[in-house]
């Protein structure tokens, strides 16, 4: 028969390494030898499965004859297909032969596989009880293929699978009933039941938020249940008829494969996680001890020499910065997918981004240290930087806000300031008090020292002003026409350095003119027009008239020229 030839075939093939190790050796030329290193054992092929229909029968674990497992359980699972096509086979045809020591499954003459000493070894048996335990698999799935394809079994089929529906098309219904009731009676429960939730007097959420965020989970669990019911209907269906049962076999697998992988994977990640969690507890007690000692330090409750209260917290940030950075580095290798290739390329290409557009972002951060630990401004000082003078209202690790006397606020970057000047106004005010100055310029026919004394004098009557130091001029050049004086005096409201100033020369104006002093640069000669002092006419004397030449427009006689004719230049009566 047939099936013989081939299984003395196979057993003369399987003798000829035999043949081979006892023919004598032929002694071959030498060859220089070369010391390398012994190539490494090929890896053994994966065990592969007979399928019949979507199931799977056994495994066939070894390679023979140069065939692979996977060649052999695709050879195998052709023939039994073929076999079950014939509807009035009896699996009790199927039978095991012993031929020359290799065990055969055969069919009706026909060869359905071979089992081998190898295919034994693997599985622990003798070849005999490999050979029936395979046998009796196939018997029983050709068993199973002839009930679920006869008549009985399709019309079962057929009942089970209109129950399915009706139930299914009755769960349905059902939902669609039930769920709208309970809608309305979370919003009727709602309305009694839920009250807004507050912090003092913020609103967290509200009631209505609240309420309206049950009803979309309730909704969702409709949607979700829905959609498992009509899942399940739908597998169970196909798993009826043994020409789809297969479709459902793979279905289930596209769901329970990736549950199945992710459970090993969370299992496998467990002890990872235990490290995460460790880390993250120590990092925030780390963190949290820090925060503690630095707000003691803030506080000055805990002193160093030369260490300022005002740089706790920056140098706390600095701190925890650092402390979370370590324990990111000590926790990266424990991160599930830490060691892949996606990962390494997506951290790379994040560690690129910001190496590339963090350039500024990083001089800013480095100027805002440098200023921090410069002290050059504190939040509420006056300052000026650049040309921009206003008032520190934040100062973070990137930019200083400021807010100008316009009520305008302005956003300096840190990198900028540090390379700018910085005048703080108001960082002596407290203690010596900052020095308003402003400059006059008054003729050399005003003795200076009563220049000087209407100055003093329009300081001490400004609001804002300190009698103690007391106010003082310094005379700061000699011009050609006139000296320049120069007003100095203290204030500790640097704040108001503005409206100070607006006082002061008001009451500059005032002294100067109730003592009659003009504030006039002498840019001019005797004759100027109407020969008249600037001094305004409410601080002038009743009768008040110009000294010395002046020139004024009067009515002539006849004589003269007539009335409205510029006389000629006369003396004053004085």
């Amino acid at each position: 028969m047939a099936w013989r030839k081939m299984i003395v075939c196979v057993s003369l093939l399987g003798l000829l390494p035999s043949f081979a190790l006892a023919a004598p050796p032929v002694e071959a030329p030498r060859a220089p030898t070369l010391s390398v290193s012994a190539d490494p054992a090929p890896s053994k092929p994966a065990p592969a499965p007979v399928v019949l229909e979507g199931k799977n029968l056994f495994h066939i674990r070894e390679s023979v004859l140069g065939s692979s497992p996977a060649e052999r359980a695709r050879n195998i699972s052709a023939r039994l297909e073929a076999l079950v096509k014939n509807r009035m086979f009896i699996p009790d045809r199927i039978k095991v032969v012993n031929e020359e020591g290799v065990y055969a499954i055969t069919a009706e003459g026909k060869l359905l596989m071979a089992v081998f000493e190898h295919d034994a070894a693997a599985e622990g048996v003798t070849v005999a009880a490999l050979a029936e335990r395979y046998a009796e698999g196939i018997r029983a799935a050709v068993e199973m293929h002839n009930r679920n394809f006869s008549f009985r079994g399709l019309l079962f089929g057929a009942i089970y699978a209109f129950v399915a529906t009706v139930l299914l098309v009755g769960s349905l219904l059902l939902c669609r009933r039930l769920f709208p009731r309970i809608y309305a009676g979370i919003r009727a429960w709602g309305e009694t039941r839920i009250r807004t939730i507050k912090v003092g007097s913020y609103e967290v959420l509200r009631a209505n938020h609240l309420l309206g965020f049950l009803v979309t989970l309730v909704r969702w669990f409709r949607i979700l249940t829905t959609f498992i019911l009509v899942y399940l209907w739908f597998l169970y269906v196909l798993s009826l008829f043994p020409w789809t049962r297969g479709v459902a076999s793979t279905i289930i697998g596209y769901i329970l494969a990736p549950l199945r992988d992710f459970g090993a994977a969370l299992l496998a990640f467990l002890p990872d996680l235990f490290v995460l969690a460790f880390i993250w507890v120590v990092t925030r007690y780390f963190i949290k001890l820090a925060r503690l000692f630095f707000s003691e330090v803030e506080r000055g409750r805990i002193v160093f020499p030369r260490f300022y209260p005002d740089w706790a917290m920056p140098t706390f940030n600095i701190v925890r910065f650092f402390i979370v950075a370590f324990a990111v580095t000590v926790a990266f290798p424990y991160i599930p997918g830490s060691k892949s290739e996606a990962f390494k390329g997506v951290s790379i290409f994040l560690g690129v981004l910001f190496s590339l557009g963090s350039t500024a972002a990083i001089a800013n951060v480095m100027g805002g240290l440098s200023i921090t630990y410069m002290r050059a401004f504190n939040v509420g000082d006056r300052v000026r930087i650049g040309d921009t003078v206003g008032d520190v209202i934040d100062k973070s690790l990137l930019v200083t806000h400021l807010r100008t006397i316009k009520n305008e606020d302005v956003t300096v970057p840190n990198s900028i300031v540090l390379n700018s000047h910085i005048v703080n106004y108001s960082a002596r005010a407290k203690e010596g008090g900052l020095i308003l100055h402003t400059s006059v310029t008054i003729g050399y026919d005003a003795p200076w020292r009563r220049v000087q004394e209407l100055l003093v004098e329009a300081a001490r009557r400004t609001p804002g002003i300190l009698s103690m130091p007391e106010p003082f001029v310094l005379q700061t050049s000699l011009n050609d026409f006139y000296v320049t004086y120069e007003l100095n005096a203290y204030t500790n409201e640097p704040l108001k350095m503005d409206n100070l100033y607006s006082e002061l020369h008001r009451n500059i104006q005032d002294a100067f003119n109730e003592a009659g002093v003009e504030i006039m640069s002498p840019h001019y000669t005797q004759l100027r027009d109407g020969n008249r002092t600037a001094i305004p006419d409410s601080y002038l004397p009743p009768g008040y008239r110009p000294r010395v030449i002046r020139v004024e427009q009067v009515a002539g006689s006849e004589e003269d020229g007539g009335p409205g004719r510029l006389g000629e230049k006369k003396p004053s009566a004085e």
